[in-house]
């Protein structure tokens, strides 16, 4: 086996190992940022679960995960707080990524899950699973799964045009969430009191209460659908640089983006059904991975890193600043979100591209 160095002239490093008629292209300092925004999210999630009215210090928390620990710290870490730390890590994960193929095929900054409906449209499937049929938990999430998937065909459909095109498409996704928000507030007009309450709670977006329920279905869909997003990273890169090209280079244009564009839409709506509508993680997360990465192409795997990362992160400052149940994670996304939509509308304005 050998490898090859090359340095482009954005300088990021890049080694190609070949061995036995394969090449595989390492971005190093790509993998480097990716390796770290894991162990922030890991530790993260460590000061995480000893967050609460029972502080642990972090010794005592990994002790207790290795089964070391006390029966009271058992029950604590393992049966109250892990899961929802699970869950954060998840709903992050898919959020990042499904963020960064959206943004990618649309090739726009704005085009995430966020901005075209996919959200809205999970909302609108739970919010009619609470308030028309008066659900359980498990019901709503099959709502807002739903509602994703339905909201994420529609917005294809109609930005179709002999092919899918970036800013068609967030056009399309715009009006889309334009409508589910006042279908979603017709929902909420309809409500009885308890069921307006516990639509309002849902549809701030919360790692409250979270337990294996959430964790095994969104764990089992991110199983199988991230390694299939990863293993379409080449053919997503070329679509970066137009169908034309991406065509002249092998890739199938249209059936790449479908495959790519699926996993997103089920990745966004399974973390939605399990976590609420958790705002702007999907639109940060690959713009600040970016960033961090200095490459080029789709960053799929730093990108869910990182949304990872934002999501623990979010939600032990929104416990240490409000208390476990006082403020929910996506309220404190959302504002934070926000702030950096209107920094990203400036810089895209000043550099002439909207």
């Amino acid at each position: 086996m050998n490898a090859s160095k090359r340095i482009s002239k954005r300088g990021t490093r890049a080694v190609t190992l070949r061995t036995a008629g394969l090449s595989l292209r390492l971005d190093v300092r790509g993998a480097v940022v990716g390796l770290l925004l894991l162990v922030v999210a890991l530790a993260m999630s460590v000061v995480l679960i000893g967050t609460g009215d029972f502080p642990l210090a972090p010794a005592d928390v990994l002790r207790t995960l290795a089964g070391n620990g006390t029966v009271a710290q058992d029950f604590i870490v393992n049966e109250l707080r892990l899961p929802r730390i699970l869950v954060g890590l998840l709903v992050g994960a898919a959020l990042g990524m499904a963020g960064a193929i959206f943004q990618s095929i649309s090739r726009n900054p704005l085009g995430s899950p966020d901005v075209i409906g996919l959200g809205q449209g999970s909302a609108a499937g739970a919010l009619a699973v609470i308030v028309l049929l008066q659900g359980d938990p498990t019901e709503v999430a099959i709502g807002a799964l739903g509602g994703g998937l339905l909201t994420g065909l529609a917005v294809y459909t109609l930005a179709w045009r002999r092919g899918v095109h970036g800013y068609r498409l967030v056009l399309v996704g715009i009006g889309t969430s334009a409508m589910l928000t006042a279908v979603n507030g017709y929902l909420l007009t309809r409500a009885d009191l308890p069921d307006a309450t516990r639509a309002v709670v849902w549809i701030a977006g919360s790692l409250n209460g979270r337990d294996c329920a959430q964790v095994w279905p969104l764990a089992c869909v991110c199983a199988v659908l991230l390694p299939v997003a990863l293993g379409q990273a080449r053919n997503l890169r070329m679509l970066e640089m137009g169908d034309d090209s991406a065509y002249a280079l092998g890739v199938r244009v249209e059936r790449t983006r479908l495959v790519l564009m699926f996993a997103a839409v089920v990745l966004t709506a399974a973390a939605t059904a399990a976590a609420g509508p958790v705002a702007f993680v999907a639109l940060v997360a690959p713009q600040l991975a970016r960033r961090l990465t200095r490459s080029s192409g789709p960053n799929l795997l730093p990108a869910a890193w990182m949304g990872a990362a934002l999501l623990v992160t979010a939600d032990w400052a929104a416990q240490r600043a409000f208390g476990a149940d006082q403020l929910p994670v996506g309220v404190l996304t959302g504002m934070l979100g926000g702030a950096y939509l209107l920094w990203l509308l400036v810089t895209e304005r000043r550099a002439g591209r909207i």
